[in-house]
């Protein structure tokens, strides 16, 4: 009896590895086949979606496209939200509501909600849970519910290199410049100058760099190791472990 109980655990025990390799191949599979880029885009016509660049699977909502441009080798991470206008199948007029650079990340659960205008510049990097929107309510006709009064949009930039955190909130309006480190969970309206780390709610300039004065206040750790002067190409992948190449480079 013990020897057919045994058998009988190690046959299930077996089933169920047997199953959950088969369901997760079969969703990586999924995840493969249902990313969006311009060689494979899916229902999604964008206004340009460049080489390189990849939807991961599954996508947030995405409607609009057509108002919404995508620069080469960027990765859009799973259920992010880019979407233009207030609802799927408006006529937006001819410019672009949302422009995305070439080499941007953003992270999963990031919601991208255009009216009139965003821009992110080129290598913008945002961790997950990130919200940027060009549009905010108003509340000011006390006789109507907020949801009912008519919104308020403002343009959204952020400048080329920036790093926004997990979590942060980039209102209407808000315009930032080169290189700029938004702390997580942070809430940004207005201008934020080039090379600067904004913190809190609303957000602040906690650290600036100058020309005059390098930046302040000072870093208290030091920089990491720089690579080495002179390093190849071919090393440097050897470094790190990883396939670099772009797409279509020989041996990719």
């Amino acid at each position: 009896m013990s020897i057919t109980r045994s058998l009988y655990s190690a046959v299930r025990t077996g089933s169920r590895r047997a199953a959950g390799r088969l369901v997760h191949r079969g969703w990586q599979w999924v995840q493969r086949a249902g990313a969006v880029s311009s060689e494979s885009p899916g229902p999604y016509r964008f206004g340009e979606l460049g080489a390189g660049t990849k939807l991961t699977f599954p996508l947030g909502a995405v409607f609009n496209e057509q108002w919404i441009t995508i620069g080469p080798f960027s990765i859009i991470g799973e259920r992010v939200t880019i979407s233009a206008g207030f609802l799927p199948g408006l006529d937006l007029g001819p410019e672009p509501i949302v422009r995305i650079g070439g080499g941007c990340v953003i992270g999963r659960d990031s919601h991208i909600v255009g009216h009139q205008s965003i821009v992110l510049g080129d290598d913008v990097w945002t961790g997950p849970g990130v919200y940027i929107s060009d549009q905010a309510h108003e509340y000011r006709a006390t006789e109507l519910p907020i949801g009912k009064q008519w919104p308020r949009n403002e343009p959204v930039e952020i400048g080329a290199g920036s790093w926004i955190g997990t979590g942060a909130v980039i209102l209407p309006g808000a315009r930032l410049g080169r290189n700029v480190v938004v702390a997580a969970g942070s809430v940004v309206r207005g201008e934020v100058p080039d090379h600067s780390v904004v913190a809190g709610a609303p957000a602040k300039v906690v650290r600036r760099w100058t020309q005059e004065d390098g930046w302040q206040p000072p870093f208290r750790n030091d920089p990491p190791n720089p690579l080495p002067d002179g390093i190849t190409a071919e090393q440097l992948r050897a470094l790190a472990g990883w396939d670099l190449r772009l797409p279509g480079e020989t041996g990719a």
